[in-house]
């Protein structure tokens, strides 16, 4: 009887070691990021993979690069979040020096040269940044047209009367509700997407609390359960205290 209630502890030993090492191989595969790349023609820099946090930029790692540009981080993360590539080349100038990307567990590479590093970078492994560069892809076409209607204004060489500045601003205001209404639509309508509550958050915050409580209600439970998702929350939460 004691030989038998021995081999059930060691069943039962044996079967609590495989739980935990299944468990801890289950979490490094959900929970890490691989950030690795290479950064072309530089010969010597630092570079740091940076987020932030509480509104703080924080530096995660560093590493110095030398001779090849080849670079490579690990970190965890509870939910895919922006990250930042920073690259310290010693010129004083932080300038074009920062590459943003929507980082999430798995292997993510970032290839860039050192002289276009923020301007030119290739970044493959994230799905979640690429719907981040889909959104900023039209985006960007927004602030385009608000800077051509700026400098149209600037531009002219006599002195515009009101009815002139009257169309301009209504010309920049009109170009600017496009652009929110875009944000708050791409949002909506990638509802399963960690980039959803990150542009309520970051791109239209002040915008309708509606809208960004629709948001905010679409959202599949992962991304609700998210970094941003709880922030999104918290955000339209005081919003509404604030209002009564």
């Amino acid at each position: 009887m004691s030989q038998q209630k021995e081999q059930m502890k060691q069943t039962l030993y044996v079967f609590l070691l495989l739980l935990i090492v299944s468990s801890c191989g289950k979490t490094d595969t959900e929970s890490t990021m691989t950030v690795s790349g290479k950064v072309k023609g530089l010969k010597k820099g630092t570079l740091y993979l940076q987020h932030l946090s509480d509104s703080t930029l924080i530096v995660i790692d560093s590493l110095q690069v030398d001779r090849d540009g080849n670079f490579s981080f690990k970190t965890e993360l509870e939910s895919p979040e922006i990250f930042y590539l920073y690259l310290s080349k010693k010129d004083y100038n932080e300038v074009n020096d920062r590459i943003t990307f929507f980082g999430e567990p798995g292997n993510i590479t970032i290839n860039t040269s050192w002289n276009t590093f923020d301007t030119k970078p290739k970044i493959e492994g994230s799905k979640t940044h690429k719907k981040w560069e889909e959104y900023q892809k039209t985006m960007s076409k927004f602030n385009m047209r608000s800077l051509e209607i700026a400098q149209g204004s600037l531009r002219s060489k006599t002195p515009l009367d009101s009815l002139q500045t009257d169309s301009i601003q209504k010309l920049g205001s009109l170009n600017m509700k496009r652009g929110y209404a875009y944000a708050l639509n791409f949002a909506l309508n990638n509802k399963d997407s960690y980039v959803a509550p990150y542009i309520a958050l970051h791109e239209v915050p002040d915008a309708n609390i509606k809208y960004l409580d629709s948001i905010n209600n679409s959202l599949t439970p992962e991304v609700a359960d998210s970094k941003y998702g709880r922030a999104l929350k918290e955000h339209l939460e005081r919003m509404k205290t604030f209002r009564q």
